[in-house]
């Protein structure tokens, strides 16, 4: 536990190349740390929606299920998202598109091509991802490698994002366990910089930065083939990051076994979050290489899987200076974690 005078710091995260500062004295004890609201407070355990078994007529149209020959008794299904973001009923623009007849603007755009579909993790409306067991969990996982692995044949697409909303103020606007892909056709600028702030870290140490990141009083807890850890420089009280321990840079070359083994690290650190915080709403991100990588890159690209319990509010200094402050220090997160209890 942090000592109550114990002074702010300011770190820089090696992997996304970004400040943050840990500000303990704006905080209560860590160990108080609690999500102060229901993350979905218009769900009912009993309710029904279109993303609930019987009613698949009402969603968007099926990509693929599982088990892949299931009707009724599907576990898992992959839709298109009926309010994408993207579309991908128009023609990929293979030129930018001048926002006016002035070359000189400096105003370029793409059309907006590109996939968002919606992974609907289980069929019955109350049971939630840490519900499942890990295998089952796994096929959840695996059903994202799957879809990943679509949507890397198609040109256009140079980036995949996977990500899960938890909670209405974490952006779910369905109570109904989901989660989403995004397939989009450019690099987002902060994919660039962590691929850039990772390859200076490795020019200049000649090891992976995330290789290096498992200090001990950092680890939360260890499986097989995953250990999830406080990050060193972490943005969120109680952020955690879930890393292959063996070098990795491509999400989708996850196996079966190891999607097995993900999702029991997965699902425990959700529960062990859940106790803790109160069963907060929550983001989790799968930040994987891009699909155009020389070979040269990827010793020093490593994917993992970032967890954010929204307990915090962003404000004007984080949006206006890209550094954050967190009051809670991730040593003191990870050893509340990790000497936490949880049962079967």
């Amino acid at each position: 536990m942090a000592s109550p005078n114990r002074i702010p710091e300011l770190r820089k995260d090696p992997v996304n190349n970004r400040w943050v500062i840990f500000s303990p004295a704006r905080a209560r004890r860590p160990s108080d740390f609690k999500s102060k609201q229901n993350p979905n407070p218009n769900s009912n355990p009993h309710s029904e929606c279109p993303f609930c078994i019987g009613h698949e007529k009402e969603c968007a149209p099926e990509i693929f299920r599982s088990p892949e020959n299931s009707t009724f008794d599907w576990k898992i299904r992959v839709i298109q998202n009926l309010y994408p973001a993207l579309s991908r009923d128009i023609e990929p623009a293979s030129v930018l598109l001048k926002s006016d007849s002035d070359s000189d603007s400096g105003r370029v755009g793409l059309n907006g091509f590109g996939f968002h579909d919606v992974v609907i993790e289980s069929p019955v409306h109350s049971v939630h991802l840490p519900d499942l067991l890990p295998v089952e969990v796994g096929d959840v996982l695996l059903a994202y490698k799957k879809r990943i692995e679509q949507l890397s044949s198609c040109d256009s697409i140079k980036y995949v994002q996977v990500f899960k909303n938890h909670g209405a103020s974490a952006g779910a606007s369905m109570s109904h366990s989901h989660s989403q892909i995004m397939a989009l056709p450019v690099i987002p600028p902060t994919v660039s910089a962590r691929l850039n702030s990772m390859k200076e870290h490795f020019d200049q140490t000649g090891k992976c930065s995330l290789c290096e990141s498992r200090f001990e009083n950092l680890v939360v807890d260890e499986s097989t083939h995953f250990v999830s850890i406080a990050p060193f420089a972490s943005t969120s009280p109680f952020e955690i990051w879930i890393l292959p321990q063996a070098h990795s840079s491509h999400f989708h070359e996850l196996d079966s076994d190891k999607a097995v083994d993900l999702g029991g690290i997965l699902k425990l650190t959700l529960r062990k979050m859940s106790l803790q915080l109160n069963n907060p709403p929550y983001n989790f991100m799968i930040h994987s290489c891009p699909f155009e990588v020389t070979p040269s890159q990827l010793p020093y690209i490593h994917w993992y899987l970032q967890i954010v319990p929204q307990l915090t509010v962003v404000g004007g200094f984080e949006m206006g200076s890209g550094c954050y402050i967190n009051p809670v220090f991730p040593e003191d997160a990870a050893k509340i974690l990790r000497e936490l209890s949880v049962s079967d």
